[in-house]
């Protein structure tokens, strides 16, 4: 059987029509831009990818959703969900982030292909097995799942109380780090790489940018209140 065409991107700040501390290509309707920017922005995104794009209402949950149709044009964010997953061809899914880690995965195999906003709280409660078993259901397997783990804050960057370090790293094994300071710090990214191998996942790829280094992307703990840039992935229609 052929295998589907998967294609996945993330933006960066350039190209939009925000301004100030949104300049300019925000994908975010919930930080407090121009509402009209953001659709003028998430149009011009639709546009550029060839498909129309589900974006989700990120609440650092655990819910995820199966998309099941194409959505209409200017479609609401699908309600506290941060993770989505398909098999229909030619439906974006995006996740957005400005720190925290997005997360694209595919089995291209099966046809289905899911994105999750994973934040501390999301990703110590368990949204990316979550995610992993919502494929699996349309008929995804673990082996082979392919991910690509996008640009996040660093674990040399992102510093925290050594309790919470503590608390998360039990949650998520792995992802406890040291911060160049020599303070307590969080690698979400090195915890949902362990997660992913212990889940079974085949392929595993990432993203190296740090969003607090790289002024080309959006961060919240360099810039808040910010915008935030985007992850899609998409099956290719045949």
């Amino acid at each position: 059987m052929a295998q589907a065409r998967v294609r996945r991107v993330v933006t960066t700040r350039a190209g939009g029509r925000s301004t100030g501390r949104f300049a300019t290509f925000n994908l975010s309707a919930g930080v407090g831009d121009d509402p009209a920017a953001v659709r003028a922005n998430r149009r011009r995104l639709s546009s550029e990818l060839g498909v129309p794009v589900v974006f989700l209402e990120q609440v650092h949950g655990t819910r995820v959703a199966t998309v099941d149709a194409v959505p209409a044009p200017d479609a609401p964010d699908l309600p506290a969900t941060d993770a989505a997953v398909t098999a229909v061809p030619g439906v974006g899914l995006a996740v957005l982030a400005a720190d925290c880690v997005p997360l694209l995965l595919a089995d291209p195999g099966a046809g289905v292909v899911g994105a999750v906003h994973a934040g501390r709280v999301g990703a110590a409660a368990g949204v990316l097995p979550a995610t992993v078993t919502a494929m699996e259901a349309l008929g995804a397997r673990a082996d082979a799942i392919e991910v690509l783990l996008g640009p996040a804050i660093c674990g040399a960057c992102y510093e925290v109380p050594a309790q919470m370090r503590a608390e998360v790293d039990a949650r998520l094994p792995g992802s406890a780090s040291r911060t160049r300071r020599g303070t307590a710090g969080l690698d979400l990214r090195a915890g949902l790489y362990r997660q992913l191998i212990d889940l079974g996942v085949g392929r595993v790829g990432g993203d190296p940018r740090c969003t607090l280094e790289d002024r080309d992307l959006f961060s919240h703990r360099r810039d808040a209140p910010t915008g935030r840039h985007a992850a899609i992935i998409w099956l290719h229609p045949r």
